[in-house]
C-alpha cells in the first residue's frame, strides 16, 4: 500500500490589518520511504505563518495512517517548529527574521503499526507550481506598485518644489511692482504738483 501524505501549509501571511498573498488552501506532497521532501516560502520579517498537515494513505484514510516527522526551518537554519511520529498537527509562529522557510517532512522510521509496501504513490505537484507561480506574479506586481510608486513620489515632491519656487518669485514680482507703482505715482503727483 502506498503513502501519500498530505500537507496542509495553509500559510497565512497577516502583515499589518491583512493578507497581501492569498492563502495556499493545500499542498499534496508524496513523502518518499527514505529521505525527506521539502516545501519552501519566502517570507518577510514579522509575518505570523499558520500550518495545517495531515497524513493520510492511498485509500484516504486518516488516523491510522503512516506516520511522520516535521521539521520547519528559518532562512538561517534555525528550528522553529519540529515533531516527530504524527499523522497531523497544526504549527503557528511569527517569523523574526526575512528569507526563505523550509517545512520538510520524512517518513518516521518506525512504522510498524502500518504496513507499508517499497511503491510510493504519485503526488500532485501541480498545484505546488500554479501557487508558486501566483507567488511570484503578486510579487512582481508588488514590485512594479513600489516602483510605480517611489516614480509618484519624486515627481509630486519636485511639484511641491517648483510651486514653492512660483508662490515665492510670484510674491517678489508683486512688491516690486507695487514699489514702482508707489515711485511712479509719487513722481506724477509731484509734477502735476498735487502733493
Amino acid at each position: 500500500m502506498a503513502i501519500l501524505p498530505l500537507l496542509v501549509i495553509a500559510l497565512v501571511c497577516l502583515a499589518g490589518g491583512g493578507s497581501l498573498l492569498p492563502a495556499v488552501e493545500a499542498i499534496w506532497l508524496t513523502i518518499p520511504r527514505a529521505g525527506d521532501r521539502c516545501v519552501y516560502e519566502v517570507i518577510q520579517a514579522n509575518v505570523v505563518v499558520v500550518g495545517d498537515f495531515l497524513c493520510i494513505d492511498q485509500n484516504n484514510e486518516v488516523g491510522l495512517g503512516p506516520t511522520v516527522n516535521i521539521r520547519v526551518t528559518s532562512a538561517y537554519g534555525k528550528e522553529v517548529y519540529k515533531r516527530t511520529n504524527v499523522t497531523q498537527g497544526q504549527f503557528a509562529f511569527t517569523t523574526s527574521e526575512s528569507g526563505t522557510y523550509l517545512a520538510c517532512l520524512s517518513m518516521h522510521k518506525d512504522q510498524t503499526h502500518y504496513a507499508v509496501d517499497n511503491s510510493t504513490a504519485i503526488g500532485v505537484e501541480l498545484e505546488l507550481r500554479k501557487s508558486a507561480e501566483r507567488v511570484f506574479e503578486i510579487r512582481a506586481n508588488i514590485l512594479f506598485l513600489r516602483f510605480r510608486e517611489a516614480s509618484m513620489r519624486e515627481i509630486n515632491e519636485k511639484t511641491n518644489k517648483r510651486v514653492s519656487q512660483l508662490s515665492f518669485m510670484s510674491l517678489g514680482l508683486s512688491v516690486v511692482v507695487s514699489l514702482f507703482q508707489v515711485w511712479h505715482l509719487k513722481r506724477f503727483f509731484l509734477k502735476k504738483k498735487l502733493i
